[in-house]
């Protein structure tokens, strides 16, 4: 795993992909936050939060993750390279994980930076230091667990076809339906009690639990059990790719 991992670090990072990512989501977040007017800028909000904030994140990286991941293994089945490391002495598991590390790694490298919208709160109070850190650390807590079934769910749809935009669009969809999707279905009212349990099928309701500063297991299970389904259908895959 440690040998993929490495590769793909070095993939991000030799070319401008990996200071891309992390520049364009520095910068539609920065936009946002602190120069367009409007709900989401935090000068304007009235309150010392950051919930502007873990509101666009989710949907940035809707888009943000899966333009990480489509390659992971497209470029791998269109190329059919990947037969040839499949020959090498490692497992599926291994070329798995490390490919899924690897984007999960750059997600996390582009999260890091936004640590100081914490500080900038924190002076912006009145008084200064009049800021939630409960639910600003669970919020922050919150998005890596999203980020990591994001990525997994990019890295599964990149097996589905040798075609990037394809995988890429694929990967969208996914992604919006589980966050978004199941919510707005509950919203209908179309099965009166069965709502409130469709709802928390999705990864919105369990994000904002987080984001209250209470870990509760049943979200970080819940997170689990996505990225480790769809890791475990990346793998069917992946042995079954011809």
């Amino acid at each position: 795993m440690r040998s993929i991992l490495i590769k793909e670090l070095n993939s991000f990072f030799s070319s401008p992909i990996g200071y891309l990512v992390i520049s364009v989501y520095l910068v539609i977040n920065g936009l946002f936050l602190w120069v367009f007017n409007g709900e989401f800028n935090l000068l304007q909000a009235g309150f010392a939060d950051l919930n502007s904030y873990f509101f666009l994140a989710p949907w940035i990286f809707i888009f943000l993750i899966p333009a990480i991941t489509m390659r992971s293994f497209s470029e791998e089945i269109s190329t059919g390279t990947i037969e040839i490391i499949k020959t090498k002495p490692i497992t599926n598991w291994d070329i798995i994980l490390g490919k899924y590390f690897g984007a999960l790694i750059l997600v996390v490298l582009a999260i890091i930076p936004t640590l100081i919208y914490i500080y900038s709160i924190f002076q912006l109070g009145n008084p200064v230091g009049n800021i939630e850190f409960g639910t600003t650390f669970g919020s922050f807590i919150g998005l890596l667990f999203l980020a990591s079934a994001y990525t997994a769910i990019g890295v599964f749809s990149s097996t589905i076809s040798k075609n990037q935009i394809v995988s890429f669009i694929t990967a969208v969809f996914i992604s919006f339906f589980l966050f978004y999707g199941f919510e707005a279905l509950a919203n209908y009212n179309l099965l009166g009690n069965l709502d409130y349990a469709i709802q928390n099928f999705g990864m919105s309701e369990h994000f904002n639990s987080i984001s209250k500063g209470v870990i509760d297991t049943r979200d970080l299970i819940y997170f689990l059990s996505v990225t480790f389904i769809f890791l475990v259908l990346t793998h069917f895959r992946i042995q079954h790719e011809k």
